[in-house]
């Protein structure tokens, strides 16, 4: 590995931050969301808040040199107005002055899912004002922090929240709705060029990217008929960000094939000009998974996602597009979640062939119920999950691809939005119900003599096709 390699943890303001009303900080949707339906909250989350201090000493004594973290929109802009809160941006210099203090490299994300309730109000990612909201925001991001951060994204995972906010209704907003998708999707992809133009016009320093939520897609067989599932597939769990963000286009037999049914009226051709000429720098990926389909054979679409861990609770299928299906030989999480460190390596790969920009693994991990009441948690899941995805790392840059860093999802215990605090990711654990008392793990010590060592401790092997 190069000695400018980034190796880190990622978070999310909601998801660690807590202080949801502190400092007038705005109610965000996922407040409102949670409050309203009586769930379980980030009101506290692992009050980050308040101990980011401890938390980035904590990185920097684990050896890591990065920080991946996002900025909430409510905590910086009051109001519709686009009044600024500065003591929301006093605390985001503090962050950023610890991260210097430690030597970390932060990589910020300007959007990771917690829409200011006051436009949530009015449409939220449905309502095209909302497009010209988020760059007023991340114009006051990059003029307040530019000269602190190099590293920039704009929007965390778009599909994710896209799709179960307005297609699932799992997230809120809670819609079912394929004509609200799309709107939601394509403004969020509009806003997000917007966000890349502002940075270029304001001559920010450093670079600029997009997180998408990546899952590689395969195929049960070689037939023609799942070569088309899998396009399918592909259009709908990567192409409509990645094409769009990298190549300036959304992919057009995805958009024909929507048109057939659904109004497509809404994309502007000055926007669609704004979005070819405003692509990414590079592209950070979150990969938990791969996703496996075979061609459609009967049924309504079906999408459901699994917040119980109970194991056979999710299922995939959109009709006449495709399937998703379990390859019954590889293990998988309570949660559903196929552990296949070979899909990262073919995905990096494919991306990198594609796209041609620098790549960065923004998040990886594995979500476990865990006792944190022992004095340390031994994770050799984790490690050895970790060990295999980081391999994988290493496979597709031995094949020539340009990546950058590795972001363990994450560095310590979080809020994991509807899975509550039972499912941990973190390196660190953090008793939630004990103070947020912090105790690293097994793996916290072991990624530490990963990265002392450059990844040469990391126990190589090639993957089986």
């Amino acid at each position: 590995m190069d000695k400018n390699f980034l190796w880190g943890g990622a978070t999310a303001s909601y998801q660690c931050e807590g202080a949801w009303n502190v400092d007038d900080k705005a109610e965000s949707m996922w407040d409102h969301y949670l409050h309203e339906a009586n769930l379980e909250n980030g009101d506290v989350a692992s009050d980050h808040y308040h101990r980011y201090e401890e938390d980035i000493r904590m990185m920097k004594e684990g050896g890591q040199n990065s920080y991946r973290f996002s900025l909430a929109w409510p905590r910086i802009i009051k109001n519709q107005a686009g009044d600024i809160n500065e003591k929301g941006l006093e605390f985001y210099h503090k962050v950023l002055d610890a991260c210097h203090k430690y030597g970390i490299e932060p990589f910020v994300t300007l959007y990771h899912w917690d829409l200011p309730q006051y436009w949530e109000e009015t449409g939220g990612w449905l309502n095209h004002e909302v497009c010209s909201a988020f760059e007023h925001y991340a114009k006051v991001c990059y003029e307040s922090f530019g000269d602190k951060i190099v590293n920039w994204t704009t929007f965390n995972e778009p599909k994710w929240f896209v799709v179960n906010g307005y297609k699932i209704g799992n997230y809120p907003p809670g819609y079912q709705d394929t004509q609200k998708t799309m709107i939601a999707a394509y403004n969020v992809m509009y806003a997000s060029a917007l966000g890349v133009k502002a940075f270029r016009e304001g001559n920010h320093k450093g670079k600029i990217g997009i997180v998408h939520s990546y899952t590689p897609v395969n195929g049960v067989d070689d037939t023609i008929e799942t070569k088309i599932a899998m396009r399918y597939a592909d259009n709908y769990c990567n192409n409509w960000i990645l094409d769009t963000a990298a190549l300036g286009e959304f992919p057009i037999d995805l958009v024909a094939e929507l048109a057939k049914k659904h109004d497509i009226s809404f994309m502007k051709a000055d926007e669609l000009k704004v979005i070819k000429e405003n692509t990414v720098d590079f592209i950070g990926l979150n990969y938990y998974s791969r996703t496996l389909v075979k061609p459609y054979t009967e049924g309504e679409t079906q999408l459901s996602f699994n917040h119980s861990g109970k194991k056979g609770e999710s299922k995939v299928l959109i009709k006449n597009w495709f399937e998703q299906v379990k390859d019954p030989n590889n293990e998988t999480t309570e949660w559903d979640t196929e552990i296949y460190p070979k899909g990262l390596e073919d995905g990096l790969i494919e991306a990198y062939q594609r796209y041609q920009r620098p790549l960065y693994v923004t998040e990886n991990g594995i979500g476990v119920r865990e006792d944190v009441t022992v004095n340390q948690v031994n994770d050799d899941y984790r490690i050895a999950f970790m060990n295999d995805h980081i391999n994988a790392i290493m496979n597709a840059m031995d094949a020539g691809c340009d990546i950058r860093g590795y972001y363990a999802w994450a560095p310590f215990d979080l809020y994991s939005w509807k899975n509550g605090v039972e499912k941990r990711y973190g390196i660190v654990a953090v008793d939630f119900d004990k103070e947020q008392i912090r105790k690293p793990k097994a793996s916290y010590y072991w990624f530490k003599e990963i990265i002392e060592s450059q990844g040469a401790l990391i126990k190589r092997r090639p993957f089986n096709s």
